[in-house]
């Protein structure tokens, strides 16, 4: 499997692209004088002296003051305000740095909601977990497999998905209260990474095995694999949208990330750690799940709105040839999930079992095929886990929120002392 562009190659690769535009702008600099000096005096006078060609006494000065300036002139047109019709979600021109006016006000209250959810992890109270866990009859050989694998792909996959917000995403989409949503998301992003280390370390797993699972077991690799296929071309720092193939790639991006990424390959794991919660066993790994599991379901929502925005606004990408990917690419994932759920539930456990995992991932694969404006691929496919939709469901996203199990402290109501 390929690896996700390092630091190291990224600084490389700007610093040999930042060396270019210097010598460009060295060069400039040298060039320009030419045309705007008068024939040098010995020594800076208050006035020209005349030549043979008068030239105005004003620009004289300036030029030789602040030679430097002539070279970075700004076009007039970028002096004008930003108005809202300029504004869009990829290839605008307008000044990424003004974020109001809003163009998409969901964007923004999807950034306002998350921040008004925050949490972190040491909250959460992990002893009852320990003691079950180091019990020697505590929980079954198969209940641990299903904790130790959704520790092991959890804590890779978050780490993918905030390498590609981070290196690619948000550079490539132009529009400002979307990129105040990413930069949210990156952080949640860290946040989960950062739970499922608390939950390894509290629990006293072996580290090596957990987070090296992407690397060891082939139902985790498969899927982390996948993922990274998908990143290869926007990780390049040299990459840029503005032609149809590039801003196919990057919508084919989006839709592997926030459709099959977060939209169907965290919902396995999700379903079995809850259910373990709701037997009462494993409660604070559990609770951890449910927190991230909230921040996840709006990543998702927000990446479908993106998705349909780019749609919109670009109708002649959304040709045959990209539905017909866009299709293929969930279809793969739910078959990825699948053979992960058949690989962390050999028996039955926990109230499920392979085949009412595998009914439960073409369900969510219908909702991620409609979402983004196709048909359903598994016609009549119920759900087998009512009991999720509470928790999981996009559309039951609002009631969880209203009925989440702890109160977050923001700014305003923290006690100092």
């Amino acid at each position: 499997m390929r690896n996700v562009l390092s630091w190291d190659d990224y600084q490389e690769d700007v610093g040999v692209v930042g060396g270019l535009a210097a010598e460009k702008s060295a060069a400039t600099a040298r060039e320009e004088p030419r045309e705007a000096r008068v024939e040098p005096a010995p020594q800076p006078q208050p006035i020209a002296e005349p030549t043979p060609e008068p030239e105005p006494p004003a620009p004289t000065v300036i030029a030789e003051a602040a030679p430097e300036v002539a070279v970075q002139a700004v076009e007039p047109e970028s002096r004008d305000r930003v108005t809202v019709d300029q504004k869009a979600m990829i290839n605008c021109r307008a000044d990424l740095n003004q974020l109001v006016p809003f163009k998409y006000a969901w964007a923004w209250q999807k950034y306002l909601d998350a921040c008004a959810n925050h949490w972190m992890p040491q909250e959460i109270n992990m002893n009852a977990d320990i003691m079950l866990w180091k019990s020697e009859n505590g929980l079954t050989e198969d209940e641990r497999l299903i904790v130790k694998r959704s520790l092991g792909f959890f804590s890779t996959a978050d780490s993918l998905v905030a390498n590609n917000l981070v290196l690619a995403i948000y550079r490539l989409i132009t529009n400002p209260e979307c990129r105040q949503y990413i930069l949210r998301q990156a952080f949640e992003e860290a946040i989960h990474t950062h739970a499922y280390q608390y939950c390894i370390e509290s629990l006293g797993m072996d580290e090596g095995e957990i987070f090296n699972m992407y690397h060891e077991v082939d139902s985790v690799a498969d899927k982390a694999s996948w993922a990274l296929k998908y990143t290869q071309e926007l990780s390049d720092p040299t990459f840029r949208t503005g032609t149809p193939e590039d801003d196919k790639t990057l919508l084919k991006n989006l839709i592997a990330y926030y459709c099959v990424l977060e939209g169907i390959f965290f919902y396995c794991g999700f379903t079995q750690i809850l259910s373990m919660g709701r037997r009462n066993k494993m409660t604070g790994t559990s609770e951890q799940f449910q927190y991230i599991l909230r921040d996840e379901s709006m990543h998702v929502n927000f990446g479908i709105d993106v998705v349909n925005q780019i749609k919109l606004e670009n109708p002649h990408l959304w040709d045959e040839g990209m539905q017909e990917l866009a299709k293929q690419m969930i279809l793969e994932g739910t078959d990825l999930e699948i053979r992960y759920a058949q690989d962390t539930m050999p028996r039955g456990v926990l109230g499920m079992n392979a085949n009412m995992m595998a009914d439960y991932l073409r369900f969510i694969a219908n909702r991620r095929l409609v979402q983004i404006g196709l048909d359903e691929h598994f016609p009549g496919v119920k759900n087998p886990f009512p009991w999720m939709s509470e928790v999981m469901d996009l559309k039951k996203e609002k009631n969880f929120f209203e009925t989440r199990v702890t109160e977050y402290q923001t700014g305003g109501t923290l006690s100092w002392g």
